[in-house]
């Protein structure tokens, strides 16, 4: 058989190989999911508010800046980006194993020293040897070669073993996609939650200094009164203290703000500075229903489930991987070129040009069990991967229904907070009418101001807690990264 027919030999023996590939392709496992979340009264978007582009979902102008200065500049973001970046420099790595290895040989010399007896007595190669006038007796023989080529070395992937390296290397290169989104995911969130805070901060110090002047009114009623012995002195120092205390919350809330705002510029990458807002706490309207979708959409848009899938993709095609290298690899390996014995013969065609091609089948026989190790660890691997995919699953439903129920509760507890606020406002007048008119004491005006504060304030929280729980609810969801 000519050259030419055993490489069309090789070639047929080649594609039947092709039919034996290892590892088996990725299929989802099964999820049991349910068709809703618990006590969700509303299930009828089959998407969610999970779905909803962010500058949707947060449609205040100032807050909407702040996230946009934030998935420019924060640090942990352009880290991110540059993951992204190196796995794309991997995945063409891995792209590239199909290919055959090349090296080139440009102008090398090879120069041996050999004894006069490595020829024998009737050495057939005397005619290019020379005296050295320095050499020993025993290394009388220069042999110099110079060569001018190229190799080139190609692994076939008959068992598919590249292919499931490049599956594998893909799934972590859109990990480090879904990693991007996941973390846009949170710093939406994060900024959302700080401005919503900040808000919470500028309501609660409004009070304070609402309070504040009520407190020193009151506390001038007292000094009249006490002007006229219709009050002792133990009065004015009550209500004194009760001013005070009043007073000192002011400071306190201050201090936060300024915190709030250089945390929001630090999550934007920025130095501290004050933040300029028009909107306030009251503005932000609470929809009575939301809808969180149904569990199985969930899967598809929440980025650390489907970066727990691409993991479980990345180790399924590992054992393919980890199976291949048991099997026998077959290596072609070629040269060609220029070669010659003499510098004025080197660049002569064709009499210099040499070629050689060697094809190489390697079983790996025995290798104290390690092959067999990692093919069983591989395998295990997977099935760790699998668990970490439906344990995420869980973890995601758990979330979303917890936030649900956390919404629906907080409703109710603000609902209830509204009529207190109003209960305690209309007592705080009556108090003060009454005290005027000398039907009530001083202690019962400074009760009544000090139930009006708690309950406002409280009211306050509530409200912040009520729009932080919808930010939870939508990141919960997967929302934040689109756009």
């Amino acid at each position: 058989m000519n050259k030419i027919g055993c490489v069309l030999t090789a070639f047929i023996i080649l594609l039947g190989f092709q039919a034996c590939k290892v590892g088996k392709d990725y299929k989802r496992p099964h999820l049991n999911l349910p068709e809703k979340y618990r006590d969700e009264i509303d299930s009828a978007d089959s998407v969610g508010i999970g779905n909803i582009y962010w500058k949707q979902f947060f449609v205040d102008t100032t807050l909407q800046k702040l996230i946009d200065t934030a998935i420019a500049y924060n640090y942990d973001m352009q880290k991110t980006l540059k993951n992204i970046q190196i796995a794309d420099q991997q995945v063409l790595q891995a792209r590239a194993q199909f290919l055959p290895e090349i090296n080139a040989e440009l102008g090398t010399i090879n120069q041996q020293y050999r004894s006069k007896n490595y020829y024998g007595t009737h050495g057939a190669a005397k005619w290019y040897d020379r005296k050295e006038k320095n050499a020993p007796n025993s290394m009388a023989v220069n042999q110099s070669q110079y060569i001018t080529g190229l190799s080139l070395s190609w692994e076939l992937d008959i068992w598919g073993k590249i292919r499931r390296l490049n599956e594998s290397t893909l799934a972590q290169y859109l990990q480090t996609y879904e990693a991007r989104k996941l973390l846009q995911t949170r710093l939406v969130a994060d900024v959302a939650e700080g401005y919503y805070n900040l808000l919470m901060l500028d309501a609660q110090l409004e009070v304070a200094r609402r309070n504040f002047q009520l407190t020193d009114s009151t506390l001038r009623i007292v000094k009249l009164q006490r002007e006229a012995g219709q009050v002792t002195s133990l009065a004015i120092q009550q209500t004194a203290s009760q001013k005070l205390a009043a007073q000192s919350l002011i400071p306190q809330l201050e201090r936060q703000v300024v915190i709030q705002e250089n945390s929001l510029r630090a999550l934007a990458g920025q130095l501290p500075e004050s933040i300029k807002r028009n909107a306030s706490l009251t503005d932000f309207l609470i929809e009575d229903s939301v809808s969180a979708g149904i569990p199985l959409h969930m899967v598809n848009y929440r980025p650390d489930v489907r970066s727990s899938e691409l993991a479980l993709r990345a180790a399924n095609a590992e054992v393919g991987v980890a199976q291949a290298y048991r099997y026998p690899t077959l290596t072609i390996d070629a040269t060609g070129g220029l070669n010659s014995m003499l510098p004025s013969n080197w660049v002569k065609i064709p009499g210099s040009l040499f070629g050689g091609i060697i094809g190489s089948l390697t079983q790996p026989i025995f290798s104290r069990r390690k092959l067999k190790t990692d093919f069983e660890v591989a395998k295990l691997e997977r099935d760790k991967a699998e668990l970490d995919f439906q344990q995420t699953v869980l973890d995601a439903i758990n979330e979303v229904t917890n936030t649900l129920i956390t919404l629906k509760k907080l409703q109710e507890e603000y609902d209830i907070a509204e009529e207190r606020v109003k209960v305690a406002q209309l007592g705080i007048k009556q108090a003060g009418l009454l005290f005027k008119a000398g039907y009530a004491t001083y202690l019962e005006v400074i009760t009544a101001q000090q139930n009006t504060i708690d309950s406002e304030l409280e009211l306050v929280s509530l409200k912040q807690q009520l729009l932080l729980a919808r930010v939870e609810l939508y990141r919960a969801l997967g929302g934040g990264w689109r756009g």
